[in-house]
């Protein structure tokens, strides 16, 4: 099957190398000369707008987009929808809003386009080990790209599915990503936890070796954590500033919408944003709150 991958970032690149390696024909194009280069010296096929993008694929065509979310993504399908026609498919394979998803697929359906929106997860080592795919959308349209889902997917049988209609392939990874966020600040205070028991003097990589065998805790975030801490067991180097894409706002926005209790993932959210506090108001006044009421002095800083 010929596919257009636009976005040739690294997740973007990684997924065109699979599915070019799957067997399938991808012509890949990206706003960047240094992207497209790099694309090619992987054997890929570029081209050097989205009109010869375009004029590269037979109809009916499918594009995949691999752009940030939000803007971009409209900026890209604004360029991108004149130069196409009834039939042909456009997925956007990013970590979009599901809403913005929903009123992209009108406007494309406006022209006689389908278009799909897939939730990605998989990372940096997609490539190797494959990509879990959530699809939302015209259940046709998802049919008819359902050789390259399984070759993006661990395997063709799993790991992949159409989930529902257009908003639902986002919705669901949106949650996939909260749910995410809780998770990680799990097994984060635990071994926060065990590294302040000095008098115990726990070997956190020996904990996290033990942990992926057989354990209920067992996962492949828990793997990762297992690398990193065997690398650099005082985590020496690393600053503690945690970022978000935005996914973690938009599940607890949800959450209140929907009147659905959902704490863990709402603390962990707001754990990230006070790990960016490199001078916190809010504990100054608690300090200032404490010495008032109680006489429990402030230290100087």
């Amino acid at each position: 099957m010929d596919i257009g991958m636009i976005g040739l970032g690294r997740m973007g690149a990684n997924m065109a190398r699979r599915l070019h390696g799957g067997g399938h024909r991808v012509v890949g194009y990206d706003p960047g000369r240094g992207a497209r280069e790099a694309a090619a010296g992987h054997g890929l096929e570029t081209a050097g707008s989205l009109q010869a993008l375009v004029q590269a694929l037979p109809a009916p065509r499918v594009l995949w987009l691999m752009v940030p979310a939000g803007a971009p993504v409209d900026a890209t399908l604004d360029a991108l929808r004149p130069l196409l026609q009834a039939g042909d498919v456009v997925v956007d394979g990013g970590n979009s809003y599901y809403r913005d998803s929903q009123r992209r697929a009108a406007q494309c359906q406006q022209d006689g386009i389908h278009f799909l929106d897939c939730g990605t997860s998989g990372g940096i080592w997609g490539l190797a080990e494959g990509y879990s795919l959530m699809v939302g959308g015209d259940a046709a349209a998802a049919e008819r790209l359902r050789p390259l889902f399984q070759t993006l997917a661990p395997a063709p049988d799993r790991g992949w599915g159409r989930v529902g209609p257009s908003g639902a392939g986002h919705f669901a990874k949106m949650v996939h990503n909260g749910i995410e966020y809780g998770m990680m600040q799990a097994y984060a205070e635990g071994f926060a936890l065990m590294q302040r028991k000095e008098a115990l003097a726990l070997d956190l990589p020996q904990v996290a070796e033990i942990w992926r065998h057989g354990s209920v805790v067992r996962s492949w975030l828990l793997d990762l954590a297992a690398d990193a801490l065997r690398e650099n067991p005082s985590l020496e180097g690393i600053a503690p500033y945690v970022a978000d894409s935005g996914e973690g706002r938009w599940t607890v926005a949800e959450a209140i919408d929907l009147d659905v209790s959902a704490p863990v993932i709402t603390m962990s959210l707001l754990e990230r944003l006070r790990s960016r506090e490199k001078d916190s108001y809010g504990d100054k006044l608690l300090a200032a709150l404490r010495d008032r009421f109680g006489g429990h002095g402030v230290r100087s800083g």
